[in-house]
């Protein structure tokens, strides 16, 4: 079996990026947490590069509480970093303390994900795929594989993220416009493993063994590795009785393509440090003017 890229979606913009380290900098990064293989995948790569970059990263792992984040960039305002990044677990409740950082004159940088607040000045960019974009694209490759006629059960991340909503959002946008297509069931498991297996044996249990079920849509892999055991222990083959198309593209998801246990999945770079550190460098030494958002490329690979 031959894994297929067939798509890429998106490019960069807004700077030019470059390598080797421009100068010694502090820099504060609070990530969500560990979830799933994608994350801990990109926090080691933030770390790693840090020095190829002369970035002293000083790494808060607030294990997917919203508490801990604020917390760790108050800790960093007070350390006086050069800038924050952070990875914000929700979209909500960060005004006060991006005032804060505002006020300290700390620039503060979204990765991956996005946050709601009324006045964007309180951040300099947000440096992430296109969460939307990559439910565009599972929706449209799931379009065209069930030929517009598709009953579709979703494990949907965290409530409240930006990957959630997101990524739902537009897959739906695809689907409304096939009248054949439509989400049955939608569930959220918390973008891990077990959260994927739980879900999916509900789901399993409330349609009669996913009885006029097409597809299995997932918002990371991880929940799809967990809809794939549900599914095997109830005696079901997934990438056979149903279509399985999720988000991030992590090793193991490549090998359950190669199984033919999986269909589709659309991938979220998490190397991402060499598109990161040089944003954020040229902007503290130089004060370069930065789009709202740069967006980092993501791309469709299939099973055939």
């Amino acid at each position: 079996m031959v894994l297929k890229n067939i798509l890429g979606t998106s490019v960069l913009t807004g700077t030019m990026l470059f390598a080797g380290a421009v100068s010694a900098q502090t820099i504060g990064f609070s990530q969500v947490g560990s979830e799933g293989d994608w994350r801990p995948a990109f926090s080691a790569n933030m770390q790693e590069t840090a020095a190829d970059y002369g970035v002293e990263l000083k790494f808060a792992n607030a294990q997917g509480r919203q508490e801990e984040q604020l917390r760790a960039v108050r800790a960093f305002i007070a350390q006086d970093v050069d800038a924050i990044i952070i990875a914000p677990v929700v979209v909500t409740g960060w005004e006060d303390v991006l005032e804060e950082a505002q006020e300290a004159e700390i620039p503060v940088f979204l990765v991956d994900r996005d946050v709601d607040v009324e006045d964007p000045s309180l951040y300099v960019t947000r440096i992430s795929a296109d969460f939307n974009l990559e439910g565009r694209l599972a929706g449209a490759w799931l379009a065209a594989e069930s030929l517009g006629d598709c009953n579709i059960v979703e494990m949907q991340g965290t409530t409240g993220s930006a990957p959630a909503i997101e990524r739902n959002g537009g897959f739906a946008a695809i689907i409304d416009q096939f009248p054949a297509m439509e989400i049955v069931l939608s569930q959220s498991g918390e973008f891990t493993t077990d959260g994927g297996k739980r879900v999916m044996e509900a789901f399993i249990k409330s349609t009669n063994n996913l009885e006029g079920i097409c597809a299995a849509f997932a918002h990371n892999d991880n929940m799809q590795l967990g809809a794939i055991q549900a599914m095997q222990e109830a005696g079901l083959v997934p990438g056979e009785d149903l279509l399985m198309i999720s988000v991030d593209y992590v090793p193991a998801i490549i090998e359950a393509m190669e199984a033919g246990t999986a269909n589709a999945s659309v991938e979220l770079r998490s190397a991402v440090g060499a598109f990161i550190y040089p944003v954020i460098l040229d902007y503290l030494e130089n004060g370069t003017e930065l789009e709202k958002w740069i967006v980092i490329p993501s791309d469709l690979h299939t099973a055939d």
